[in-house]
């Protein structure tokens, strides 16, 4: 027996879980995306990833400017579905859109609720310095990520993890865990469990001011915010140039000894001081240009001794 579902989502970390699920064996009978936006120098239309990749498999997919229109609401009950499965689609479900299936809408979030509820918790789990994450599957509501949990899977953050690594490796993991939890759908068997409301800490979107870099915090501090944003938005600074200041943005770095004025170069290899400690760059992004590591980067650029960041 298969599932009679409907899969909303949008970019590559929702496109693995379409994958997962089509190739368990259920019936997908309609992909719900973002509409296709203008990107790259031409400006053209492209599609989501999710929206691709459903067309390859031959799936219907429908791309609504929004799910409170009561034309698209009518339409999606009309599909009596088992579930619905959500995996960052980019809009919030409506509980008309949460009631319609039998058993409900279920959601892929990346963290373990109730820590880091919200719209950016990979970025902010790495900015915070936590050791681990998680990947959980939950019943949606319309609370933000609020839900029941129905399955989880720990996900270890290590020293040398980017938003960009964790955010593959949880993809992957998070991918993995919509089969078992459709055949415990199926049996009867998937047991949801309350978050707590203990420990609860939003992840915000994150602004271009946020990921300024702050030169008062402590150098390990700063070392996480830039593996968080890395590689985007990406943590900035602005630097003096022949042409007058210049964002760059900082891509991977290491706490190294130093002491001085915090924004202060401290040597010939770029070591800036901290409000406790210093940073060292280790890749870097000049406005307008490629990234480059450290040596590539002074070559190009003259920051001496002194220099105010």
């Amino acid at each position: 027996m298969s599932l009679r579902l409907a899969f909303m989502g949008t970019p590559d970390f929702a496109a693995a879980s379409l994958a997962e699920i089509v190739g368990a064996g259920h019936e997908v009978v309609r992909v719900y995306s973002q509409p296709p936006r203008k990107k790259g120098r031409g400006m053209s239309e492209q599609k989501s990833p999710v929206h691709a990749l459903a067309e390859q498999f031959g799936l219907e997919v429908h791309t609504p400017a929004s799910l409170r229109d009561p034309d698209v609401l009518g339409d999606f009950a009309a599909l009596e579905l088992d579930v619905a499965c959500v995996v960052a689609y980019g809009q919030i479900l409506p509980q008309a859109a949460l009631d319609a299936p039998e058993m409900g809408c279920l959601n892929l979030h990346g963290s373990l609720l109730p820590r880091w509820r919200g719209a950016a918790p990979i970025q902010r789990a790495i900015m915070a310095g936590d050791a681990m994450t998680g990947v959980q599957i939950m019943q949606m509501e319309a609370g933000l990520d609020t839900g029941a949990i129905l399955l989880s899977e720990i996900v270890p953050i290590t020293a040398q993890d980017t938003a960009a690594t964790l955010h593959d490796r949880m993809m992957g993991i998070g991918a993995q865990l919509w089969p078992r939890a459709l055949a415990a759908l199926e049996r009867g068997s998937l047991e949801a469990v309350a978050q707590s409301e203990e420990g609860v800490s939003y992840a915000h979107k994150i602004t271009s001011e946020e990921a300024r870099m702050d030169w008062s915090r402590p150098g390990g501090d700063l070392v996480n915010h830039v593996r968080g944003l890395s590689p985007f938005p990406g943590a900035w600074f602005m630097m003096d140039s022949d042409k007058g200041p210049v964002r760059v943005k900082l891509l991977m770095a290491e706490a190294v000894a130093g002491e001085g004025s915090p924004g202060t170069v401290l040597d010939d290899r770029m070591t800036i001081a901290c409000g406790s400690g210093a940073l060292r760059p280790v890749r870097l992004q000049r406005e307008g240009k490629g990234a480059m590591d450290l040596e590539t980067f002074l070559r190009g650029n003259n920051i001496p001794k002194g220099s105010q960041l």
